[in-house]
């Protein structure tokens, strides 16, 4: 368990060498925006993240993306989900070619769920489906269980409460893991942009089996602000949400791929995956084969499949 997150925490931690900040809030990011002609963003004022809503009908659906990630990891699983939604596609100042704004310094994940839940009530929507990918998965849970009246469902796909219980003794807690946290930020803020390339590409290639489907996850690594990346680690790191799983009122997924190290089982992964789930009553888990991190972009029929069946 320690040697897998810690092999995940180094990939989702050496992908983003500093990007170059616009006026503006947002802008695009490589070709791939072109597939999205017809969305719109959200009529919603933040510094703290940017909406792109595709979708006038069905049930709404909001997706966050992870650490450094762009909202169009997301694009195999929009391709296949069944009948209308209203999808919110949530794209994080600082990640993937947008601006830091407000999360230029200090916490990022507890300050986006906060934003997310005004965004809900102002734009009145009713029971969302909320998704989140790794760090994603961190805000989402932030959000259902702090805020549990605006949360319909919650999936968390390849994600931990405590993230930070992998390091070192299985009994650690925040502030024992206080001075590593700091090295880690310390580092990835003080890294430079040649050695963040290299990392990043290393490190994607060990989170997405698919060798076709790096490209694009590189690429917003590499836009990404190393001091928004590595203030969110270390809050990933030092953040323990079991004592708050308590609070969640929403029918929970969790959905993970089995840890392809010696010695690691899918049934030892399973166990782990559950455990560290043990006081949230009633969650059901799907472990997905056959993928690495990025579950959405390895296996997308077979996740979204799981979506689908989640959200009906």
């Amino acid at each position: 368990m320690r040697a897998l997150i810690l092999s995940a925490v180094a990939a989702l931690s050496l992908s983003a060498p500093a990007a170059l900040a616009q006026e503006q809030g947002h802008h695009p990011v490589g070709a791939e925006h072109g597939a999205h002609e017809g969305h719109r963003h959200a009529g919603f004022a933040s510094g703290r993240f940017h909406v792109r809503v595709e979708g006038a009908e069905g049930p709404h659906v909001i997706l966050i993306p992870g650490l450094t990630s762009h909202p169009d990891v997301w694009q195999p699983l929009v391709d296949r989900l069944e009948g209308p939604h209203r999808l919110h596609l949530v794209h994080v100042q600082g990640f993937a070619g947008a601006a830091p704004m407000d999360n230029a310094a200090g916490l990022v994940s507890a300050p986006v769920a906060e934003e997310l839940a005004r965004y809900i009530r102002e734009q009145g929507i009713e029971n969302p489906v909320v998704i989140g990918h790794s760090m994603g998965g961190t805000v989402a849970l932030m959000l259902a269980a702090r805020h549990p009246d605006l949360v319909g469902k919650l999936m968390v796909v390849d994600q931990i409460p405590f993230m930070g219980q992998a390091f070192g003794n299985p009994n650690a807690t925040p502030e024992t893991l206080m001075p590593m946290a700091d090295m880690i930020r310390d580092g990835m803020i003080s890294s430079t942009p040649e050695a963040w390339r290299e990392q990043s590409a290393a490190s994607i290639t060990q989170m997405i089996r698919t060798e076709s489907l790096r490209e694009g996850p590189i690429r917003h690594g590499a836009t990404s602000d190393q001091a928004v990346a590595g203030n969110a680690m270390h809050e990933l790191i030092v953040t323990d949400l079991r004592p708050e799983l308590k609070n969640i009122t929403a029918p929970v997924e969790v959905v993970y791929v089995a840890f392809a190290w010696p010695g690691m089982t899918p049934e030892l992964t399973d166990q782990i995956y559950r455990g560290a789930y043990a006081g949230l009553e009633g969650a059901t888990f799907r472990r997905i084969d056959e993928a690495a991190h990025f579950i959405m972009l390895d296996q997308p029929d077979v996740f979204a499949a799981e979506v689908n069946a989640f959200i009906d």
